[in-house]
């Protein structure tokens, strides 16, 4: 997830169970560009212990090829190209999710990086801009090159992150396509994850909000799948996670200024925050200096009650995860 997903916050979540593998923010392609030196650290200076993937955005063919080489000096376990951005300003330029509206546009786009990109070449996407009848003839694209995997946001571009996601379409995918297919959206906590596992098929899971919100989701499900016990971060825990993650963005910023820090932190505290008992997320969006942010933090999570789960049911952040529980498929 752009500017939350960086280099100390991959540190962050390795430090308490990282993911099969990492993929960076996007790097943002075009003729005048060149490789973001602070998103290039993510993969220059990890050392997670785990392979990260480079992602492109863009739509200009030749400078995606010139990125695409460019990343390749370094040490990453291949190119992802990003089809799958709802933000209106990347649509507007025909980038990311606003591709899609485009299918012979992404059908040229990816047998020419596939051509020109020796390694490993994966592609997410959504399951269509306007609807998700789309989706069949995308699939059709996609499996008429070799890509090497297949990520699926399982929503329309236009639903953005407001509906349930579309179950069916990722498993069609699966059905569809010869490499393997991870799912992505809505996943919240280990029953969610299960639940789209099983429904779909699919070979794994990209989690980007819900790992922001409970940063111990991947070692919970690593937990699940090998029947250990599962561990349950209380509010302390939580603490922590916040004040580490507070260092560390503190340390690589070039132009420390403590109140734009402040500010910063909150584009990641309004997932963390997010449903928690109290006034925790009411008092933080009005924090405006280091002490209101470090006071508030040992007001609402110095003490050892477990953390929720998941989010409440109707979240704005995190809509129509509800739809992929059990309990939820059972009365459907």
């Amino acid at each position: 997830m752009q500017d939350v997903t960086d280099l100390p916050f991959m540190r962050i979540i390795a430090r308490r169970g990282a993911p099969d593998w990492f993929v960076t923010e996007y790097f943002r392609v075009h003729p005048d560009s060149c490789l973001n030196r602070y998103i290039l650290r993510s993969i220059d200076e990890n050392q997670t212990g785990r392979p990260v993937f480079a992602q492109m955005i863009g739509r200009d063919l030749p400078s995606l090829i010139r990125s695409a080489k460019e990343l390749a000096k370094h040490d990453i376990a291949g190119i992802d190209l990003n089809l799958g951005c709802p933000a209106p300003i990347v649509c507007r330029k025909d980038a990311g999710g606003g591709l899609l509206r485009n299918p012979e546009t992404v059908n040229h786009l990816i047998g020419s990086l596939r051509e020109a990109i020796p390694g490993r070449f994966t592609v997410k996407t959504r399951v269509g801009y306007h609807s998700e009848d789309e989706f069949p003839r995308l699939l059709e694209i996609f499996r008429s090159h070799a890509i090497d995997g297949l990520s699926i946001h399982g929503r329309t571009v236009v639903e953005r992150y407001q509906t349930p996601v579309h179950p069916d379409c990722v498993q069609l995918a699966v059905q569809t396509m010869p490499c393997p297919v991870i799912a992505n959206g809505n996943v919240v906590d280990v029953s969610t994850a299960q639940s789209y596992l099983a429904q779909t098929g699919a070979a794994g899971l990209m989690i980007g909000r819900g790992a922001i919100r409970n940063p111990w989701l991947f070692s919970q499900l690593q937990s699940t799948f090998n029947s250990t016990p599962v561990f349950a971060p209380t509010y302390r825990d939580l603490w922590e996670y916040v004040l580490e993650l507070y260092d560390e963005i503190a340390r690589e910023t070039a132009k420390f200024n403590p109140l734009a820090h402040v500010q910063r932190m909150k584009k990641t505290l309004a997932y963390i925050s997010h449903g928690l008992e109290g006034d925790f997320e009411y008092d933080m969006r009005r924090a405006r200096t280091p002490e209101d942010f470090q006071e508030i933090c040992r007001k609402h999570l110095d003490h050892d009650l477990p953390i929720p789960a998941r989010p409440p049911v109707g979240s704005k952040l995190f809509c129509g995860f509800e739809a992929l529980t059990p309990a939820q498929r059972e009365c459907s």
